[in-house]
């Protein structure tokens, strides 16, 4: 510390402390690396902790005991109606995320992190301003932005209201609204949608597009659109918000398209139609980092910036804008930075929609196979012939397997169904290891699980 310029120095400075952010931080730390991390919130963990992937999870987790509770009366046990307690909800949900964000309190301090509060902006490229915390300046020899994404708004559409909700304010869940629209029929729409519906409103979701879900293949988000059908007032595709004010009884809205809502007003409103970097106000152009039109900051394989000090991570720097890979790439370039031979070359990143089914892929989509023309192989296995999907009562999932035709090497991997998500790991490795059918098809799969269904997808037809 200088204490006269009152402006503090670190090896490495990391501006977010997201999953990217912090993942970096640790690593470089425990290769020792002086590493501070500077953070606007009081705690580490970013928008996925405390605004985004373990709050929604969080409320899923309940939304499926619901069902279960209510699925069960075909199989002989009947549980009384639910009663829901929102504060008490909230309240879990609170606890929860304090708990993790606790946890990475400790990890900070057990390599040494130095953590700073603030917001960061460059003032060239070696030194950042910080606003709003203690320390007012950090001289930097390196650095890595880690700032993330926030919800993209409906320009000149979307209206400054309590009823108008962001992913974040529906996770504060004030209250269950007797009625909600859900404008966005992606998967932080239709994830957040079953949550309330499960906690009793009734939902109506449009989506601009002509399908729900755009991205994983029709016949996966097959069995999720049935369920979704049973469970949401309406599916409205290709539709949009092309008006919205604030009435005494909700929010009165104005539709374009095919397939209108019956209803024009709502009690609240969910905005839900994507991402956008936070790339705009940290200077960018003072320490000569450039950025796309799209507001994502330019990178090379290596995660450097057009500024060789001074890297980025994560959702700033564009699709896919997955936690995961946010982590993955900062551990990554924490390695680099410690004169590592690291790279981040992924075969496979996966997806996990955690609706109700789920929708999990990896490696190509069959659209993206017929689009690059590849002579392929699909073998796909409905959980109808699982004896574990039939004993759980939830044969409405399919596991699905795309192959290159002359190899029989795995190029993707799809499936839709409860706890896809904890099962897609093993068709990421697969692919990372260069897997063909024999392989999937010989590895001994225990019996009777939901797993057992990708080995003997691999089996059938060769």
């Amino acid at each position: 510390m200088v204490v006269g310029e009152f402006t503090q120095d670190t090896d490495l400075l990391i501006i977010g402390g997201g999953p990217g952010g912090y993942h970096a931080a640790f690593r470089a730390a425990a290769h020792g690396i002086h590493t501070t991390i500077v953070e606007r919130l009081p705690a580490l963990g970013g928008v996925c902790l405390h605004r985004g992937c373990i709050p929604s999870k969080t409320y899923l987790s309940i939304a499926e005991t619901l069902h279960a509770a209510d699925a069960a009366k075909a199989r002989g046990v009947e549980f009384g109606k639910p009663k829901l307690k929102v504060d008490a909800l909230r309240k879990w949900k609170d606890q929860v995320v304090s708990k993790l964000a606790g946890g990475l309190d400790l990890m900070a301090k057990k390599h040494k992190v130095d953590r700073v509060k603030g917001t960061a902006r460059f003032e060239d490229g070696k030194f950042v301003a910080i606003e709003g915390g203690d320390v007012p300046r950090i001289k930097f020899r390196r650095a890595i932005i880690a700032t993330g994404s926030r919800s993209i708004t409906l320009k000149g559409v979307q209206i400054d209201s309590p009823r108008v909700l962001t992913s974040r304010t529906a996770l504060q869940m004030e209250d269950i609204p007797k009625t909600l629209l859900v404008i966005g029929g992606g998967y932080i729409g239709l994830e957040l949608g079953q949550v309330y519906a499960s906690f009793g409103s009734r939902v109506t979701v449009v989506e601009m597009l002509p399908q729900l879900m755009t991205g994983a293949d029709r016949d996966l988000v097959r069995p999720l659109l049935k369920r979704l059908e049973e469970q949401f007032e309406e599916l409205c595709v290709d539709t949009k918000v092309v008006g919205m004010k604030d009435v005494k009884s909700g929010v009165e809205l104005t539709f374009e398209g095919k397939n209108p809502p019956k209803s024009k007003r709502f009690d609240k409103v969910l905005v839900s139609v994507g991402r956008r970097p936070n790339s705009e106000d940290l200077g960018l152009d003072k320490a000569g980092i450039a950025v796309d039109q799209r507001g994502f900051i330019k990178v090379d394989a290596g995660f450097q910036t057009s500024n060789a000090k001074i890297y980025a991570i994560g959702d700033v720097i564009g699709d896919p804008m997955l936690a995961h890979k946010a982590l993955h790439e900062g551990t990554v370039l924490a390695d680099r930075l410690a004169g590592k031979n690291a790279a981040f070359d992924p075969r496979a990143i996966p997806a996990v929609v955690f609706s109700d089914p789920a929708i999990a892929w990896a490696g190509l989509t069959e659209d993206q196979a017929k689009q690059k023309n590849l002579d392929i192989v699909v073998r796909k296995l409905p959980w109808s012939a699982s004896g574990r999907a039939v004993s759980l009562g939830r044969t409405d999932g399919v596991t699905k397997l795309i192959f290159d035709k002359s190899t029989q090497r795995l190029l993707g991997i799809g499936m839709t169904g409860p706890h896809v998500g904890e099962m897609i790991s093993e068709g990421v490795l697969a692919l990372e290891m260069g897997a063909v059918a024999h392989d999937l098809a010989a590895m001994i799969h225990p019996h009777p699980t939901l797993s057992e269904t990708i080995g003997e997808a691999a089996l059938e037809g060769w």
